[in-house]
């Protein structure tokens, strides 16, 4: 078949799919729950190949659900994934959607169409918890001293506990609602990443004051012992203690599942874990024998623990649909002298898969996606195609509703393959790491790009090369093999594809 009849065939597929009746009038609201990890990689939890810990809890999870081998998220960085997931839109498509400095402006603009407020239309009450990382307040940044605005609770939340930005970012405290936790008045929270503010000690200046010291960057305002990202002073009140951040933020989930366990919920729940700085409670620390790492992953299991012992406590768990993924995919040095290279071992953060954070390269992107529902979804392994933004479509189906024009224009409904009903999933998907990748059939292309083979810093393959890349993901998982000049037509093909993708400025009709 030509590629122009390819493309032709496989938008018809993709706009038929959107346009199909719902598959049933009487409508189920289970209540949701999404689990979204930081940084965790593909090879990062045992039940999916990790031999150097265990993750009791998830793989618990997976063996009473579906554990996809073939789901990805849609950037390999925080703020884009989360962006694209809740808004059902490529990141790459808007400006001002890579990683946000910690007092940065919402980029989810009030009323816009989310997840959240799909749920909110079919009647659910709504919750945000954990790291948010998508901006705060109108033009100029929130202000923290007083209410804050542009948030999630104007984008369909009805509730939030969230960490504003990342752990390494100020300012570092956490923000309920519309409102600074524990802030006194008398001590306002200044915030500057351009310039230093007030006379509170850096990393760069006071390297004596720290208990955990930089690698690279990081070198700014100290709290708590370790130096951030940005200049703060103020809050002193309302500072976290990064040892309880899992602590805290897991028991706000559990809180907000007992209150609302007589109706339906939607609750996202973003931990910090596994992004550095990498501090675990003590009751993890040298645990697992990797380091802060290693520990970070299973405080991470714990809490995802706390979350199904929860569910089976107050029975809820036949009535809920969990999912657990993850942002993008793994890093080891990401600016903290935290010993995780050095105690890596034999471990391989994103298993069989080349790169990791920050790559184009499926080590950025393929992630762990396990969804559970006991008696809807079937226990096995599903080799399906899914991408993290086609869910905001799927909760739409799932809950009888249909989107408007102009909401989620990336987003698919594929529900058949969430639920295990599917076995092939999407006709392709596009990852983004400066650069564009599309996978359709087995194949990806990677975008001709600047030739940065290794991140600064991190040391990760970036997937960039002046030349066009092509790998068959069925036969070489690990991309080793550039099959470019083997297969033109192949790469003519994904080429006007993703081309043809790009210049509608939308992809679901």
């Amino acid at each position: 078949m030509q590629p122009q009849l390819i493309l032709k065939s496989t938008l018809a597929i993709a706009t038929a799919s959107l346009t199909s009746p719902l598959i049933s009038k009487s409508v189920e609201k289970p209540n949701i729950i999404i689990i979204y990890a930081d940084d965790l990689g593909y090879g990062d939890v045992s039940c999916y190949g990790a031999k150097s810990l265990s993750t009791p809890n998830i793989d618990r999870a997976a063996q009473q659900g579906l554990k996809f081998t073939n789901a990805y998220c849609t950037s390999s960085t925080s703020t884009p994934s989360r962006y694209s997931l809740l808004t059902g839109e490529y990141a790459w498509r808007r400006k001002g959607t890579g990683v946000l400095p910690g007092d940065a402006s919402a980029i989810i603009e009030p009323g816009r169409t989310t997840i959240a407020t799909i749920f909110k239309r079919a009647g659910y009450t709504t919750g945000a918890i954990g790291k948010w990382h998508l901006g705060l307040g109108p033009e100029g940044g929130p202000d923290w001293n007083g209410e804050i605005t542009h948030g999630p609770l104007d984008i369909g939340f009805d509730y939030c506990f969230i960490i504003p930005a990342t752990g390494d970012r100020v300012p570092c405290v956490f923000v309920e609602n519309r409102k600074v936790v524990n802030l006194d008045p008398s001590d306002p929270i200044k915030v500057s990443f351009k310039e230093k503010i007030g006379d509170w000690p850096t990393g760069k200046e006071n390297p004596e004051l720290l208990k955990m010291h930089p690698s690279h960057g990081h070198d700014m305002t100290i709290v708590n012992g370790i130096s951030r990202i940005g200049y703060m002073t103020g809050g002193r009140s309302a500072l976290w203690v990064d040892e309880n951040i899992a602590d805290t933020i897991t028991k706000k989930a559990v809180s907000f599942i007992e209150k609302n366990k007589d109706n339906p919920f939607f609750l996202y729940f973003a931990t910090h874990d596994i992004h550095v700085p990498r501090v675990p409670h003590p009751r993890f620390a040298g645990k697992s024998g990797m380091g802060p790492r290693g520990d970070a992953i299973l405080e991470f299991d714990w809490s995802v623990g706390e979350i199904i012992n929860t569910l089976e406590r107050l029975n809820l768990e036949k009535n809920t649909l969990l999912i657990i993924t993850s942002d993008n995919g793994p890093v080891v040095d990401d600016g903290y002298k935290d010993m995780a290279v050095e105690l890596l071992g034999n471990h391989k953060p994103a298993g069989p898969l080349r790169g990791g954070k920050y790559s184009l390269f499926e080590g950025g992107t393929r992630v762990i996606f396990i969804a559970r529902w006991p008696g809807k979804i079937k226990p096995g392994i599903s080799n399906a195609l899914l991408s993290q933004i086609d869910l905001l479509n799927s909760f739409a189906v799932l809950t009888g509703q249909k989107l408007d024009e102009n909401d989620a224009p990336d987003s698919f409904n594929n529900l058949d393959a969430l639920l295990g009903k599917d076995k092939k999933g999407r006709e392709w998907l596009i990852e983004h790491s400066g650069r564009l990748t599309i996978i359709k059939d087995n194949w990806k292309y990677i975008e001709p790009g600047p030739g940065i083979k290794i991140t600064a810093n991190t040391n990760i393959e970036t997937g960039n090369d002046p030349l066009p890349q092509l790998y068959n993901l069925s036969t070489d998982p690990g991309e080793k093999n550039n099959l470019a000049n083997q297969h033109p037509d192949i790469v003519s093909e994904l080429t006007g594809l993703l081309n043809k993708i790009k210049e509608q400025g939308r992809s679901r009709y």
